[in-house]
């Protein structure tokens, strides 16, 4: 016996599918899907969530000297004009070392990072660990599992399968 449901597809298929439901349930905080997906998502959004509440608080800040562009008042890069060997001028920028303040992840966190980006698509323009870690991670806690609920809905209008609401409580 599985132990887990196939929903009618193949396994490259299926992982593929929850993975981007996964994706969409953490960036939009519900997903409208079909009950037997539903049930099966419910298992993997709550461990996510779970390993995000869990090392949630596990770096440390550290110092990092950083050579950036320095940038005038309206934040465009200053540059200068230089003489090159064979006597070409050009312009080049102006660059400025800067001591910034990082979070360093520690092992255990590096590790809780890399488990979730196997169950979670990268997202370009959206960084999802940082909403995961810093958004959704700090509302639970304090709670102690059961982070997500489904609420069913009538059947599909066109082939009349159950329809669910997976939504973070």
């Amino acid at each position: 016996m599985a132990g887990t449901r196939k929903l009618g597809r193949p396994t490259d298929q299926r992982l593929a599918m929850l993975k981007s439901l996964t994706t969409d349930m953490i960036l939009n905080g519900k997903v409208v899907t079909t009950e037997a997906r539903a049930k099966e998502l419910k298992s993997i959004v709550d461990s996510v969530v779970a390993l995000a509440v869990k090392e949630q608080k596990n770096y440390e800040t550290v110092n990092v000297k950083v050579v950036k562009a320095k940038r005038d008042a309206k934040g465009n890069k200053v540059t200068e004009k230089v003489k090159s060997k064979n006597g070409k001028e050009y312009l080049r920028v102006v660059k400025e070392e800067v001591t910034e303040k990082r979070q360093k992840d520690m092992p255990s966190r590096l590790n809780a990072r890399r488990r979730i980006m196997k169950k979670v698509n990268k997202v370009e323009g959206v960084d999802i660990m940082d909403k995961l870690f810093n958004e959704i991670a700090p509302k639970y806690e304090k709670v102690n599992g059961g982070y997500t609920r489904i609420l069913k809905m009538e059947p599909r209008r066109g082939d009349n399968a159950d329809q669910a609401i997976l939504m973070f409580i």
